[in-house]
């Protein structure tokens, strides 16, 4: 048996971050590099570099995310970006969306665990929620899939004018220019490539910005959005 790789001891960079909440998120990193590892939601490599590599890298993407919004974590998986976004931020209302039962399970523990009162757990996939949850101000996501696969999923769980924010690495650029006509036909206005966290992560985190114009998702998800939401209404008339 392979032995377990050992969790550093958190940077300064991390109290700086995390301030008041830095407690919480030593017992995150602590969760991720035990349950997270015995569950298969991260690799056992990955405990040595959880704070640069995971919890740091997502949390600075709090510096593009605007004040008092919504924000729906697409495929959040372990929590990344979505709880260390919600140790820093408690201005933001979070929705974590997860596909697999042990992976919101891992999640509901983790938000009951930190006292996470404005994180939500919603078991599902981005396709499927449409109409059961309200359209957000903003959408996140991290090594999800690539850039135009990601949007078809992100951008329809839109509010008009809102934005998509995903955490990409190298081939961020590669992967824009490539997803540039799948983007316009989604309803993507402006597009732009952001490098966030100067001082706290080496690399910065490079973050791709996808804004929406009043049809987040295109004609398609236009006519989905609608007859969801006259369901919705139908139900409540009930």
């Amino acid at each position: 048996m392979t032995e377990a790789a050992e969790l550093p001891p958190a940077p300064e960079q991390a109290r700086e971050v995390f301030g008041e909440r830095f407690a919480d998120a030593v017992r995150y990193a602590e969760l991720l590099a035990e349950a997270g590892v015995q569950r298969g939601l991260i690799g056992p490599r990955e405990v040595p570099r959880l704070w640069e590599r995971h919890l740091l890298n997502c949390a600075v993407l709090s510096e593009v995310v605007p004040d008092n919004v919504t924000v729906c974590d697409v495929g959040s998986g372990a929590g990344l970006p979505g709880i260390p976004l919600a140790l820093v931020r408690t201005d933001l209302k979070i929705t974590l969306l997860e596909p697999l039962l042990r992976r919101t399970n891992f999640l509901s523990e983790v938000v009951e665990l930190l006292g996470l009162d404005h994180v939500t757990v919603v078991r599902g996939r981005a396709e499927e929620v449409m109409g059961k949850i309200q359209p957000v101000h903003v959408v996140t996501a991290r090594a999800v899939a690539p850039l135009d696969r990601l949007a078809t999923w992100g951008i329809p769980l839109l509010r008009p004018y809102g934005e998509m924010l995903a955490l990409k690495g190298d081939t961020a650029e590669e992967e824009l220019k490539a997803a540039s006509a799948a983007l316009s036909k989604l309803g993507a206005v402006e597009t732009s490539i952001l490098h966030v966290g100067e001082g706290v992560v080496d690399p910065m985190s490079t973050v791709v910005r996808v804004e929406v114009g009043e049809s987040p998702g295109g004609v398609r998800f236009a006519a989905k959005r609608a007859k969801a939401a006259r369901t919705g209404r139908t139900r409540r008339r009930r």
